[in-house]
């Protein structure tokens, strides 16, 4: 499998793309530079774009955590292609190390986007590692609690800075959901608040941060799991909330980060049965994804699934029957899927079987490839 000679170009250092000046307006217009890409590649390489998943599950047989590049990992990359990679915080040891790694990781073709959860607080893989010499972002809860956004920009400011300087393209934050139940056991202090009109101008302001350091950020979790009572990581949540009850709260985050121009949304495995009517989690939904999040909100970003490891879906779906779904609801990517092989296969077996056109494959990437393009032109990495 041959890499395209546009790829070739991020070999240069993200390091030095992080302080550099892109200079006057590109002229290059991401969404055609990435039909045109669109066009070279090949069926399995337009599947694995519809993943971003852990680095061991591209190193079959691991034993621990992977730190670094392997022969092995190249190898099986290139039978297992994917989109995308998010680090952990075992990944992630020290300055060199990530770097290092990162840097590999770009190497490889089609240049995977490496995500990390880095929302301050608890939820921080490189600001919780002492082996970092970077400034501390404090929760966003106490951010939320000073009621000025230009808080929460320099939040997104510092996080977006060291995340560029270590080789990072995306920051899955900010927290965009309304902590409005006392009993919600997995947000809490990771939201700004419980106004959401609050979290509505901490959200914006926070992505502004971000992209500020040429650091993409992503909204997280769509339709809301700040009204939950139990963990989808665990198991089944839902909230009970209709849609007018959400449009008055729970929509009003995610409206504006829209309308503040966030490029990629996480879902959430929380089900609306006062919605939708079912117990089908939002992440595999076609109503809450395509006709809520597409439809009325008009979002024309990328749409990326929580984990597919949490027990809201292992629990209820095998692996291969949960990627199809998420893509039939209207995700564009799949974070982390329980077993990454048997997922691509399933994808492709779909696509054979006839359940899955690729029409729709081309439509998910097309935009996939249009974030990296843009993220890659705000580096000044990408000339025409």
């Amino acid at each position: 499998m041959k890499k395209l000679t546009v790829w070739g170009l991020l070999l240069l250092s993200l390091a030095a793309a992080c302080t550099k000046d892109p200079g006057p307006e590109n002229p290059v217009e991401p969404k055609k530079y990435a039909l045109k890409e669109l066009a070279q590649m090949t069926l399995r390489e337009k599947v694995g774009q519809l993943f971003n998943v852990r680095v061991e599950s591209l190193v079959p047989g691991a034993s621990g955590s992977v730190t670094g590049g392997s022969e092995a990992l190249t190898d099986f990359f290139r039978k297992y292609p994917c989109g995308g990679v998010t680090l952990f915080a075992a990944n992630i040891t020290y300055p060199y190390q990530t770097t290092v790694f990162t840097e590999y990781l770009h190497g490889l073709d089609n240049y995977p986007l490496i995500c990390v959860d880095e929302e301050g607080g608890r939820v921080a893989r490189i600001g919780r590692n002492g082996n970092f010499p970077v400034t501390r972002v404090g929760t966003m809860a106490s951010v939320g609690a000073t009621g000025d956004p230009q808080k929460a920009r320099e939040a997104g400011s510092t996080i977006g800075e060291y995340l560029c300087r270590y080789g990072f393209d995306m920051d899955l934050a900010p927290v965009s959901d309304v902590n409005t139940n006392p009993n919600n056991v997995v947000i809490g202090d990771r939201a700004f608040g419980s106004s959401p009109e609050l979290v509505g101008s901490m959200v914006e302001a926070f992505m502004g941060g971000l992209k500020q350091q040429k650091v993409e950020g992503c909204l997280k979790h769509f339709p809301g799991h700040g009204d939950t009572s139990t963990d989808s990581h665990y198991g089944y949540a839902e909230s009970l909330k209709t849609w007018e009850e959400l449009s008055g709260c729970e929509m009003i985050p995610f409206r504006a980060g829209i309308s503040a121009g966030a490029k990629m949304i996480m879902t959430a495995h929380v089900c609306l049965p006062n919605v939708t009517g079912s117990s089908t989690p939002s992440t595999l939904s076609p109503m809450v994804l395509t006709d809520i999040l597409r439809g009325r909100l008009g979002y024309k970003g990328v749409i990326i699934t929580d984990s597919m490891e949490m027990g809201a879906i292992t629990q209820q779906y095998t692996n291969e029957e949960a990627t199809l779904l998420a893509l039939e609801a209207g995700v564009d990517i799949l974070l982390t899927p329980q077993d990454y092989p048997k997922a691509f296969d399933a994808v492709m077996k779909a696509v054979e079987d006839k359940r899955i056109s690729v029409q729709m494959i081309d439509e998910r990437v097309s935009r996939i490839l249009a974030l990296k393009k843009e993220l890659l032109l705000s580096r000044g990495l990408l000339k025409q």
